[in-house]
């Protein structure tokens, strides 16, 4: 009865939606579509959720991106460099709060597409973090972002975040911060698309398995 109450309660926010052509289960961040996916290989093992929809979590991440992606290529709200090759909208740093009359930035902020909050800050590394989702896509994206800004990776290290729109001494303003978070998601993915070995090195633990199968997961690995 507890593990049932606490799936019930876990998938009483989830918002099944159509955005931009695409059905999936909604949240705005990029980074809430990747971060237990460095660790957890959900290819093929679905909850009750995800089996009623007839998809898994790592397909609902492919269908995220490209969301992301066409978002970036409409850019509605006109921001500089935004397109299809230009994108990763999530949490992290931003120019500090203020409203010019014809921008509003928002300073650290989750933001979040298609809905907002967005005020033309991406995650450098938000791209390079997609590679086993959208590897064509996840290269093509960070290799225009370091031609064009390459100030936004440093001594191998990707900014928190970055605003092309807001126009400083290095072409936008770029966040001082390089966070240990952001660089070892990338290593991370890096390697799952390479190998798959953090996937297969987690596979092999009982305790996940065991919290997989008592969340409802069911098929594939498990």
């Amino acid at each position: 009865m507890a593990a049932d109450l606490s799936v019930g309660t876990w998938q009483l926010t989830y918002q099944w939606e159509n955005l931009l052509g695409r059905d999936v289960l909604y949240s705005g961040p990029l980074f809430t579509h990747l971060f237990s996916h460095a660790w957890i290989d959900f290819r093929g093992i679905r909850d009750a959720f995800m089996r009623e929809k007839g998809s898994d979590y790592f397909e609902n991440t492919k269908s995220a991106i490209a969301i992301h992606r066409e978002y970036g290529e409409r850019n509605p709200y006109g921001f500089k460099a935004y397109s299809r090759d230009f994108w990763g909208v999530t949490a992290g740093d931003g120019p500090m709060p203020s409203h010019r009359r014809d921008r509003r930035f928002f300073g650290y902020m989750s933001r979040g597409v298609p809905y907002g909050p967005d005020d033309g800050t991406i995650a450098p590394w938000a791209m390079l973090a997609t590679l086993p989702f959208a590897p064509e896509a996840a290269v093509a994206g960070t290799r225009r972002l370091l031609e064009i800004y390459p100030q936004v990776c440093r001594q191998d290290r990707f900014s928190s975040g970055f605003n092309p729109t807001l126009r400083g001494n290095a072409g936008g303003w770029l966040s001082e911060g390089w966070y240990g978070l952001d660089q070892g998601l990338v290593a991370m993915m890096i390697e799952n698309h390479r190998t798959g070995l953090i996937w297969e090195i987690v596979r092999h633990c009982g305790y996940v398995r065991d919290g997989l199968k008592r969340a409802g997961f069911e098929g594939g690995w498990l």
